[in-house]
């Protein structure tokens, strides 16, 4: 019996047979942290007594998801990891560098590597097809210092995918109409893998908001094969020897196998308070808006700037509608200045803030008011994910996103296209 994509690179990674359902201590490739996590992990790699990271140049420490420090503790957890960082020899992406999740795919991630980060979106590697799972605090210290972990080897769902998307619909609809037929625990510890005829025309930018959101269907990994387009990212990042091509076997066994026509998709919303509560933006059209937030892991890279500065330019913003946007790296700000999106953006009354995670989280740039609504552009929704439990969260795409900017209200992006 053939391997599906998870099989196969955990075998790698633990010089055995690797099956559904068998327990592995993998080597690790990467493994990091970031400033949230961080701190209880690094005091848990002390207080286990650990002296020394095993793989130091594979080992990263990111502050970004409260970048710049909005208050004291977080500026003190700050210096304690920037401490941490020159005495261990690990490296350290400051405030304003990025996002982890999309530093490590322009950076870092190869195909077949295993990849452990203290934080659930740890899984958008998966869009270069490395293994790459999020876990605790104390999992990540022993990844850190024996440059190993263990896990059980999870079952797959295949997810194949033909046709192509129509105008309006993109990736983000893609990955919100699938955890709404499954589930937001609809892959609880297996892998969704993605296959099928429609791949070739998935850009990797594409890939990765597809990949980030399989952990908010309950999955511990979601793996795209590493084919044409991988190779041409890393080329782009100046990583092309970092490529190998990688599929899972055509006579592997999946748990299930789910079949989805792109041009059936239509564009999504997830309503309040679940990632699969989601709905075609028909069924959310008029609910007003005080907030769209553009960016995040999900979907703040090149590509989404550039479909909401298409939309927004030349257009004002509500006047009743903040809009903000945060793109997901340094490079994505470098570039979407180069190519004029960020003019578009900022004429449009866009709000541009550092790359980071920015108000994804709640903690600063973009806390709601009671009963105000956000549309946002990020992978979670639930009860005060955004800092305020009194308010309410949708989930859509950029090109959905851009458009109620514009009218205050949810609003099918074709209609401003």
């Amino acid at each position: 019996m053939g391997k599906t994509l998870a099989e196969k690179i955990l075998s790698d990674k633990s010089h055995g047979d690797a099956k559904a359902g068998d327990i592995v201590v993998a080597d690790v490739d990467l493994v990091f942290v970031q400033d949230i996590t961080g701190p209880l992990a690094i005091k848990q790699f002390k207080e286990i007594g650990f002296g020394s990271i095993a793989k130091p140049q594979r080992a990263i420490i990111f502050l970004d998801h409260a970048a710049p420090s909005p208050h004291r503790q977080l500026s003190n957890d700050h210096r304690f990891l920037r401490t941490f960082a020159k005495e261990s020899g690990c490296f350290l992406y400051e405030v304003g560098s990025g996002v982890c999740h999309q530093l490590v795919a322009e950076n870092v991630a190869n195909p077949g590597d295993m990849i452990v980060g203290s934080d659930s979106h740890t899984v958008t590697a998966g869009a270069l097809g490395a293994f790459a799972t999020g876990m605790g605090s104390s999992d990540a210290a022993v990844a850190l210092a024996l440059g190993k972990t263990w896990l059980r080897v999870p079952e797959s769902l295949l997810i194949i995918l033909d046709g192509a998307f129509p105008k309006g619909v993109d990736a983000k609809d893609l990955i919100l109409y699938l955890i709404g037929q499954i589930g937001a625990q609809g892959a609880t510890h297996k892998a969704l893998e993605f296959s099928g005829q429609a791949l070739a025309c998935l850009s990797m930018s594409q890939r990765l908001t597809i990949a980030n959101m399989a952990v908010d269907a309950g999955a511990q990994v979601g793996l795209f094969p590493s084919d044409d387009v991988t190779s041409e990212f890393l080329v782009s990042q100046s990583r092309g020897d970092s490529y190998k091509p990688l599929h899972a076997d055509t006579d592997a066994e999946y748990q299930q196998a789910i079949h989805l026509n792109l041009a059936r998709i239509e564009p999504m919303v997830s309503l309040p308070h679940s990632v699969d509560n989601a709905v075609p933006v028909s069924e959310a059209k008029g609910v007003e808006i005080q907030q769209v937030f553009m960016g995040t892991c999900t979907n703040g890279r090149l590509e989404d700037l550039a479909i909401a500065a298409g939309i927004l330019q030349g257009r004002k913003r509500h006047p009743d509608t903040r809009l903000l946007i945060a793109p997901a790296s340094r490079q994505v700000l470098a570039q979407a200045i180069e190519k004029g999106y960020i003019s578009s953006l900022v004429e449009s009354g866009g709000v541009i803030l550092p790359p980071g995670c920015a108000a994804c989280l709640g903690l600063h740039q973009g806390v709601l008011g009671d009963g105000e609504a956000c549309l946002s552009t990020a992978n979670r929704n639930f009860k005060g994910r955004m800092g305020n439990p009194e308010a309410m969260i949708y989930l859509a795409s950029p090109a959905t996103a851009a458009a109620s900017a514009i009218a205050g209200e949810i609003t099918d992006p074709r209609e401003a296209m």
